[in-house]
């Protein structure tokens, strides 16, 4: 039984790292690696990643970071704030719009979605909630989770470039980029469970 089990869950394991790849693949094509590459969108998405005591995470500030040199160089006009709003000692999106108001981005091209809860729920939000459907967006987040999001949004129809924010090293970035390998295992689980009608 034991060696079923290992059996099993090496499998699951190949088939996970499988889907990573291809995703990988994929998505890099639609990835622009400098800022002078970067074609012009209406709205740059940029993902949460988290705060501590009140301000950004590293990761968190170099999103929007990344994405403000975007838009202070016309590629975008609107900056799409997605995180979590947990509450007063957890509001994702409030550090992201106050950390790109300091950042010189004005109050008028910036919107915010406090239900960005997950990758798939923040491309479908922007699709359904905020009118996106259709139009060409620029996703920001880091490397490593930018496969997944430029994948995502794409399945749900809206054609997303993305535009890495690895402003500088990160500590720990390998477990990020561990944990990619079931999460865009479940994204394209998501998607699929999406499609056949499972999500209202």
């Amino acid at each position: 039984m034991r060696r079923v089990f290992l059996l099993l869950a090496l499998m699951a394991a190949l088939v996970a790292l499988g889907a990573r790849v291809i995703v990988a693949m994929y998505a890099r094509q639609h990835v622009w690696h400098s800022i002078d590459a970067a074609q012009a969108t209406n709205v740059a998405i940029v993902f949460g990643a988290g705060v501590r005591n009140g301000l950004p995470t590293a990761m968190l500030y170099d999103r929007v970071a990344a994405a403000t040199q975007l838009y202070k160089l016309g590629k975008v006009e609107t900056l799409l704030m997605s995180g979590e709003n947990a509450g007063p000692q957890h509001d994702e999106t409030e550090v992201m719009r106050r950390t790109a108001l300091q950042l010189g981005v004005p109050e008028k091209d910036i919107m915010l979605d406090g239900n960005g809860l997950s990758t798939f729920d923040t491309c479908l939000r922007a699709r359904d909630v905020f009118g996106l459907r259709g139009q060409r967006i620029t996703l920001v987040t880091q490397t490593f989770h930018l496969d997944r999001a430029v994948f995502v949004c794409n399945a749900l129809g809206m054609p997303a470039e993305g535009y890495p924010a690895d402003l500088r090293p990160y500590a720990g970035v390998w477990f990020n980029h561990l944990r990619e390998i079931p999460a865009t295992f479940k994204a394209i689980y998501d998607i699929a469970v999406w499609r056949a009608g499972g999500f209202k």
